[in-house]
Order: structure tokens, then sequence, then C-alpha cells
């Protein structure tokens, strides 16, 4: 599979912010029929580093509601991957932001 089609976006928080400063763990939203291999492997081509470990979490879908009569959203289901990457290497996403 092409990796710029299994990493889909990075996340960005406050809480990725202190993983990608402090650990070292960067995180994103990857396509949903992807797994661990495949995610370590996309990463190391887009950003040449060295991918220690992968963690994925599968986020079901929500129904949130919005104020007003009966109006309710469903958000679609995603996948995330927290990557780990070797010791003394940095991935350029937010330097400089």
């Amino acid at each position: 599979m092409n990796p710029y089609k299994v990493i889909i976006r990075p996340i960005d928080t406050e809480k990725t912010r202190f993983q990608a400063s402090e650990l070292g763990q960067y995180t994103f939203e990857v396509d949903r029929a992807t797994n661990k291999i495949e995610i370590k492997r996309a990463i190391e081509d887009i950003y040449e580093v060295d991918v220690v470990a992968v963690n994925v979490m599968n986020i079901p879908a929500k129904a949130s509601g919005r104020s007003g009569r009966r109006r309710t959203v469903r958000r679609a289901a995603w996948k995330k991957a927290v990557v780990t990457v070797a010791e003394g290497q940095r991935l350029d996403l937010f330097e400089g932001v």
C-alpha cells in the first residue's frame, strides 16, 4: 500500500506535543485497514527515521448531540497510531510552530 495512503494526518494536541518533545512518540490518524507493520514501514519511508514501536487504537463511532431539536450527528470511527522513534531521532512535523 502507498505510504501516503496509510498515514492520513498527524494529530496535534497538547498531549501529543508533550509526547513528541519528552518521549519521542508521535500520533497519527491512519487508515482503518492497515496494521502495525504497514504503519511502521510508511513512517520509515516518509520521514526516514527508525521506528521502535507502534501502538494502535481503534476509536469507535460516537453520536454527538447538538443544541436544537433532534439534531444528533454521528462521527465516523477511526484508527489512531502512536509511533515511537529511536533515541535521538525526531520528526520535523511541528518544529518551529
